[in-house]
């Protein structure tokens, strides 16, 4: 290979650092930036993606590899989209060659054609318009009836042939006849907003927020805080309206799949555009034609969840990240990123305008409202007549319960249920119970991979581990003893259903959870069934809690709300603060008043008694003043290293040698190691190391610093490790 070829840096999956440097053959054409290549690694060949064309490299010429195919004659991935995924890379501390494959849908990173799926049609000729299908129905009916119907149509597409008889075979044999044509035209899968319905009028209150968007000269992010109710989507949808007839693009990220078809069906409803959608429960290749629609323009809106926010977006207007204060937009593993964080910067960069959603917007949005970062209006009146519902503690310290149920949440469920409306009774806790116990010797049946109880799920007649997902077969007796006494301790949403069977023999609950709805599309039919009133009674986790607009829900009971308030980290208050109010406002959001009954054993509880007297807004307000006397975040910046081994003194010992290649600092605070709350995970055990900063930029400074070093340590190829920059949790 001559000297003189071109050098080309290449990032690859993996945990390389820096880009690696391949030859470009003499017979090939320099692919441009953004481009994916086929290369060799080791026996393997790779899809990567090229970063930058130079004249020499610091490894020798002779020691380089060739490229062995270019994918793409145009780039995949445009200069604002790498640029944002090169941020990204630095901001976390990530191979950039795992971030460029965590953007990119699956087919694109497996080598795929970046083509969209193709739609074959059929048109008549001028020759097909004048031959009788009667001419052909003796021999050949199938192509005297498709005939038939290209002369009605014009033309047919493969999708509306139907499964009777050799559509496809006849429709070839017309072809060849002259009586029709073939072509094939992408087809993107998107969805037609319609614009069915006329906007309602807006309340002052959304008024000023839609103009706040229009007028965001800024381009400082917008925080629109809303009771549950309010009417935040209504926001949305005017300013989409507005970019749309602008001809811009709009993304809309959303934390779960869950609310994905709601939305649509609202944005469907009252747009007029094309709507691509994102997210993982769909098959590979309908996730790449929304990609690629959008990256072609075709698609004027997208909604998605976390990895929509690498979505190519060629004309952007506008990016909306609902329910911002989700847990769910923060990706656990590999590169772990926040897509509203992402979101954030991404808009700045574009200098488009963003909106933050949430009826309980997270610590960090309030706090950069508070300091001016951030615009913040609040829309505090609940949309048309609909009225606040009144929160009520329900103490059961020593109360008669059925199976969890008060006698007192009880004689509420039927007091509404008899009067024709529907109840939603919420439990963040799915199987039938989390603790199975020997009553004669005390033995727990304990998952053997990790520091866990097994969770009893009854409908499988199995024991299966909510962390790491082993199972196993219910014993006959307890392995301990022999004794048959076995006990179900504890309370899951399988237990509830049955106490519910027994005290409501003539009301069939729904139950919504991860179990129920394995099925794909059960969870839309069951919600599309509770908004249509054909169940009274709703019980479900927190996927029946977030976003759903059920109008005829006028009683929300919490079951237990004592789960989170002695949580281990530290933002366990703030989540269960906001799963409360978010699923509160479930009720009473038409006509008849709402009613919000919590069971609790501590009812005077400050977390409970605050949001009681003061809602969430006085929530808030403690909770940030809480975080700033503990020096937490966000008031100051976070990173966790974690280090998991099969061995436990391993991830310890790594630990102690990566905090002391960090000399004593200012502004720099390290915390442990000690062990992760559920120290045994997998059969793994797992530990983690505090740093905190009183700047964002001195924490980077200084992991940008010390990373390298913490890669060449002596047990770094013993554990796994990885650091967590802004970390959701620290379990």
């Amino acid at each position: 290979m001559p000297m003189s070829s071109p050098i080309l840096r290449i990032a690859l999956p993996g945990p390389f650092p820096e880009p690696l440097d391949y030859l470009l053959p003499e017979d090939q054409k320099a692919p441009p930036i953004g481009a994916r290549v086929e290369v060799p690694l080791g026996r393997r060949r790779v899809i990567g993606i090229v970063l930058q064309q130079v004249a020499q490299s610091t490894i020798d010429a002779s020691r380089l590899r060739a490229i062995i195919k270019v994918l793409d004659d145009t780039p995949v991935l445009d200069p604002e989209l790498l640029g944002l995924i090169e941020w990204t890379a630095r901001y976390y501390h990530h191979p950039i060659g795992e971030c460029l494959a965590t953007a990119l849908p699956v087919r694109l990173r497996q080598g795929h054609p970046a083509m969209p799926s193709a739609q074959r049609q059929w048109q008549i000729t001028e020759q097909g318009k004048i031959t009788l299908p009667s001419e052909l129905a003796a021999r050949a009916p199938r192509q005297a009836e498709l005939l038939g119907r290209l002369q009605s149509t014009g033309r047919l597409s493969a999708g509306e042939l139907g499964s009777a008889g050799d559509s496809r075979g006849a429709l070839q044999r017309l072809v060849a006849r002259g009586d029709a044509t073939l072509s094939e035209k992408a087809d993107y899968g998107l969805i037609s907003g319609q614009a069915e319905q006329p906007p309602p009028a807006l309340n002052a209150e959304q008024k000023l927020a839609t103009e706040a968007i229009a007028n965001a000269n800024d381009h400082r992010p917008l925080l629109l805080e809303g009771v549950t109710g309010s009417g935040k989507t209504e926001v949305y949808l005017t300013a989409i309206q507005e970019h749309l007839s602008a001809h811009r693009q709009v993304l809309v990220i959303v934390p779960e799949i869950g609310l994905t078809p709601q939305l649509l069906d609202r944005f469907r409803q009252r747009l007029k555009g094309e709507i691509a959608v994102m997210h993982s429960g769909l098959p590979e290749g309908e996730r790449l034609n929304a990609w690629l629609a959008a990256q072609a323009g075709q698609a004027d809106v997208i909604i998605g969840t976390r990895s929509a926010i690498f979505t190519p977006l060629p004309r952007p207007g506008l990016i909306i990240v609902d329910e911002e204060h989700d847990a769910s937009l923060k990706q656990q593993d590999g590169l772990r990123y926040s897509a509203r964080d992402l979101a954030v910067m991404r808009a700045h960069r574009l200098q488009i305008p963003i909106v933050l959603g949430s009826a309980t917007p997270s610590l960090e949005s309030i706090a950069n409202a508070r300091a001016k970062r951030y615009q913040h209006y609040r829309l505090d009146q609940r949309a048309g007549a609909a009225k606040p519902p009144t929160l009520r503690l329900l103490d059961v310290r020593g109360a008669d319960m059925q199976d969890g149920l008060s006698t007192a949440l009880l004689d509420a469920i039927k007091k509404h249920l008899n009067a024709g409306n529907q109840v939603l009774l919420f439990l963040n806790r799915r199987g039938y119970a989390p603790v199975l116990i020997c009553h004669d010797c005390g033995w727990i049946a304990e998952c053997s991979a990790c520091d866990a109880r097994y969770t009893w799920h009854r409908g499988r007649n199995r024991l299966l581990c909510h962390h790491c997902d082993q199972d196993r077969p219910i014993p006959a007796v307890c392995p301990n003893c022999n004794s048959v006494d076995l006990r179900a301790l504890g309370l899951g949403t399988e237990r509830i259903e049955a106490a519910l069977d027994t005290a409501l023999p003539d009301i069939e609950p729904i139950r919504i959870d991860r179990d129920s709805t394995r099925r794909r599309g059960s969870f839309e039919q069951a919600l599309a069934k509770a908004r249509q009133g054909g169940a009274q009674l709703l019980l479900g986790t927190q996927m029946l809690a977030k976003g759903h607009h059920l109008p005829n829900v006028t009683l929300v009971g919490i079951i237990d709300a004592d789960q989170g308030l002695f949580g281990a980290d530290f933002r366990s208050a703030e989540r269960l603060a906001q799963l409360i109010i978010q699923v509160a406002g479930r009720a009473g959001r038409e006509i008849n008043p709402g009613e919000v009954l919590i069971q609790t054993h501590h009812p005077e509880h400050p977390l409970l008694q605050t949001l009681i007297h003061g809602g969430y807004p006085a929530f808030a307000d403690a909770a940030l003043s809480e975080r700033e006397a503990a020096g937490l975040p966000p008031t100051r910046a976070l990173a966790l290293l974690r280090a998991e081994s099969t061995q436990r003194h391993n991830a310890a010992r790594f630990l102690e040698e990566a905090k002391a290649l960090i000399a004593s600092t200012p502004h720099i605070e390290l915390v442990g190691p000690f062990p992760a709350p559920m120290e045994r995970r997998a059969n793994r055990y797992r530990m983690q190391l505090f740093v905190q900063a009183d700047q964002r930029g001195q924490l980077q400074s200084l992991l940008e610093r010390w990373l390298p070093s913490v890669a060449r340590s002596s047990l770094a190829r013993k554990v796994r490790w990885a650091i967590d920059v802004d970390p959701a949790d620290t379990l």
